[in-house]
C-alpha cells in the first residue's frame, strides 16, 4: 500500500481546493471522493464571492472573508494559467437590496458595525433608491435603497470546480471516486482509510467531507456538528447583458443567464424544490427588477449548505490524533483562495505539527460548539 503525504476526504470545492493547495506545495496528495451518491453541495452553489454582511458580531469572520476576496485573482490566474479554465471572476463590488425603510436602517446599522469591529477597514457605501438607480438602470421602484462594497465579485462554480480538478490532475493528484469514506484508523506513520472496498494510506489526512464530517470527525477526536440547510435557485434565459454586478437575489453570468435565489430552509436532507419557496425567489427578483417579469424560466434546483450551529467554518487539526484535521464551512466559493493558499499548506504540514490553525483561522475550532446548542444566524 502506497504511503503519501495527505488524504483529502472529500471531492468538492473545499476538498479540491485543499489537495490543490497541497500540491501547489510539493505534497503527494490523494482525494477520496464518494463519487455521484453525494450531495454535491458544490454543484448547487450561487456562485457568489462575498463579503459584506458576513462576519456581524464576529469580526474574525469578517476579516476571513476579506481575505480570501483580495487573494481571488491570484487564485484565478493561477487556474488559468494552470488549466486554461477561465472561472470567469468579476469583482465589481455587490449590492444587497433593502425593500423597506426598516430595512435600510438595520442594514446601516449592520454595516456600520462591522466597520466599527474592523477599525474603519471596512468600505461600504449605502444608496438611496435614487443614486442606486444610476448605478442599476432598471431597478425597480420596490427597491427602497442598498448597501455596497468594492469587496464583492462572483465567479462560475462549476467552472471553478472544474479548474480545481484540472490542476490537481496536473500536479499528480490521485482522485478516487465511488467509494464512501467508513473508518479511519490511526497506524504507526499517519492514517489509513477504507473506502470502496479499498484502503489508502497517508501521513496526514483532512477531512472535507461535508455533511459526512459530522461523522467521520469524530473518528479522530474531533468536533464537527454540520447539519444541512436548503437553498433554491431559479434559472432563467439567457438575456441581453443588464446587470453588471452581482446581488444577493440576482445575478448574470457571463453567458447571460439569469440567476435568482437566496432561500434558506431546515428540511434535514431533503434537496428538491418547492412552488412556494420559488414562488417568492421569484417574485422578489421581479421586485428588484421588473423586466424580469417576462423572463422564461428553464431550471431549478435545491442544493444543501453545510452548516455549523453558528454559520461560520471549522479549522482544526486533533490534539487526540495528530495529523488528522477538518475542515468545513458553507462558503467555498468565497473561501476557496482561503484554502488554496493559507490553509493547505499548513494541511501538508509545511507550518510545522502545531495543533493551532494559521494566523487568521484560529478562532474557528470545532470546540467552540462542545456542550453549545446555539442556531446559527450571522453567516449572511
Amino acid at each position: 500500500m502506497k504511503t503519501t503525504d495527505l488524504i483529502v476526504v472529500g471531492g468538492g470545492l473545499v476538498g479540491v481546493a485543499l489537495a490543490y493547495g497541497a500540491a501547489r506545495t510539493g505534497a503527494q496528495v490523494t482525494v477520496l471522493d464518494e463519487g455521484d451518491d453525494a450531495f454535491r453541495a458544490s454543484r448547487g452553489n450561487f456562485g457568489l464571492v462575498w463579503v459584506q454582511g458576513k462576519g456581524f458580531g464576529m469580526a474574525p469572520y469578517a476579516r476571513w472573508s476579506m481575505r480570501s476576496s483580495r487573494q481571488w485573482p491570484a487564485l484565478a490566474a493561477a487556474l488559468l494559467e494552470e488549466t486554461g479554465v477561465d472561472v470567469q471572476l468579476h469583482q465589481p463590488g455587490g449590492f444587497h437590496f433593502c425593500f423597506s425603510e426598516k430595512e435600510m436602517q438595520e442594514r446601516t446599522a449592520r454595516m456600520q458595525s462591522i466597520r466599527d469591529e474592523l477599525d474603519g477597514d471596512y468600505p461600504f457605501e449605502m444608496f438611496g433608491h435614487d443614486a442606486l438607480a444610476q448605478r442599476l438602470p432598471g431597478i425597480g421602484p420596490a427597491v427602497v435603497g442598498a448597501s455596497y462594497t468594492p469587496m464583492d465579485g462572483h465567479a462560475n462554480p462549476l467552472k471553478l470546480l472544474r479548474a480545481l480538478h484540472s490542476a490537481c490532475q496536473a500536479r499528480g493528484v490521485q482522485v478516487i471516486g465511488g467509494g464512501r469514506v467508513s473508518e479511519v484508523t490511526r497506524v504507526p506513520d499517519g492514517y489509513e482509510v477504507e473506502a470502496g472496498g479499498r484502503r489508502h494510506r497517508a501521513t496526514r489526512i483532512v477531512m472535507a467531507a461535508g455533511l459526512g464530517n459530522r461523522t467521520l470527525a469524530a473518528q479522530v477526536g474531533l468536533h464537527a456538528p454540520v447539519v444541512p440547510n436548503r437553498g433554491q435557485v431559479l434559472v432563467g434565459e439567457r438575456v441581453a447583458k443588464f446587470l453588471d454586478h452581482p446581488t444577493t437575489y440576482v445575478r448574470q453570468t457571463d453567458e447571460g443567464t439569469i440567476q435568482l435565489g437566496d432561500s434558506m430552509e431546515d428540511v434535514g436532507l431533503d434537496d428538491g424544490t418547492t412552488a412556494d419557496v420559488l414562488a417568492t425567489i421569484a417574485q422578489r427578483g421581479v421586485r428588484a427588477f421588473p423586466a424580469l417579469e417576462s423572463l422564461r424560466l428553464v431550471r431549478a434546483w435545491g442544493a444543501l449548505r453545510v452548516m455549523t450551529p453558528d454559520g461560520y467554518p471549522i479549522y482544526q487539526q486533533s490534539t487526540q490524533c495528530p495529523g488528522a484535521f477538518v475542515v468545513t464551512c458553507h462558503s467555498g466559493v468565497t473561501l476557496a483562495a482561503n484554502h488554496v493558499f493559507t490553509i493547505a499548506p499548513w494541511l501538508a504540514g509545511n507550518s510545522g505539527q502545531e495543533p493551532d490553525v494559521p494566523a487568521g483561522a484560529e478562532a474557528f475550532t470545532g470546540d467552540r460548539f462542545l456542550g453549545d446548542n446555539q442556531k446559527f444566524n450571522n453567516a449572511h
